[in-house]
């Protein structure tokens, strides 16, 4: 079955669509015709073919310090914009041989599965739901639930006791929260911004997140600090295609990340954007 075809069946399914068996077949039956006849067709990134044009197409943010963003001179820089030139680098023999594309969080893996770039890194947690959509690599970092104040009698978990921690509704750091400290009062946002505004006018002591995130707000607004007690490990992964065609671009990218970790590069450079090693594994 055609890629497409296998991208719009896995995604009703994850979906949850409640779709009647006959109307799924006859659905799934009329897309592949039109992909066998062209009508949706899209080039395949394969290694080859790679090669010969001579770069790599990678997704990243361009919005989120220290990952990725864009400087005071407009260029791209961070983390993993230093990880895509390193595999141009070694994939293709030149750091310059990459094209980017920024891309919104809600488009992370629809660039990938509709094959508009060969590769996201766009600071994307490997989980098991996305894994059965598409190709996860090793990790190249361990992000993770971090608190961050800039209220200087905090110094520790334990001073948040009987205070207002602020939290993404619906994310698993309120989990991880209620169990380091217990006696916090959570307040839900909707955003990282409200979550800053609540913190800045001191509605809230605290706000519990992602340490990728909030790093950067450290990098910004120096009056903020993180707390050294990490709450949880997350793995960040390159988001690559599914298929035996691309067996090939998924090898060379997963070697080269487990060489950049044996041979402490990308621990080094986790620790130039200032990102807390949360992991010991960097």
């Amino acid at each position: 079955m055609n890629h497409r075809c296998n991208r719009w069946l896995a995604l009703s399914l994850v979906d949850g669509l409640k779709i009647n068996p006959l109307h799924l077949v006859l659905s799934a039956t009329l897309i592949c015709l039109l992909c066998l006849s062209g009508g949706l067709m899209v080039s395949a990134a394969q290694m080859p073919e790679i090669q010969r044009r001579g770069y790599l197409n990678i997704a990243v943010k361009d919005n989120l310090r220290p990952l990725g963003f864009r400087d005071s001179d407009g260029n791209l820089q961070g983390l993993e914009i230093d990880l895509a030139k390193r595999l141009a680098l070694d994939l293709l023999g030149k750091e310059d041989a990459v094209r980017f594309q920024p891309v919104a969080n809600r488009d992370r893996l629809s660039v990938v599965l509709d094959q508009k770039v060969d590769l996201a890194i766009a600071r994307v947690t490997a989980t098991e739901s996305r894994a059965r959509l598409v190709s996860l690599s090793v990790p190249y970092y361990y992000d993770g639930a971090v608190i961050v104040t800039k209220d200087a009698s905090v110094t520790q978990l334990s001073h948040l006791a009987n205070r207002k921690i602020a939290v993404i509704n619906n994310s698993s750091t309120i989990a991880q929260v209620r169990y380091y400290v217990p006696k916090a009062e959570l307040v839900g946002v909707d955003s990282y911004q409200q979550g800053r505004s609540l913190t800045e006018n001191n509605t809230v002591v605290a706000f519990a997140a992602d340490a990728s995130v909030l790093t950067g707000w450290v990098q910004q607004y120096p009056q903020y600090r993180l707390l050294p007690t990490k709450l949880s490990t997350e793995p960040l992964s390159v988001v690559m295609p599914k298929g035996l065609q691309y067996d090939d671009l998924r090898r060379q990218v997963n070697q080269a990340i487990a060489k950049y970790t044996a041979e402490g590069w990308l621990k080094e450079r986790v620790q130039y954007w200032g990102l807390p090693l949360i992991s010991p594994q960097l």
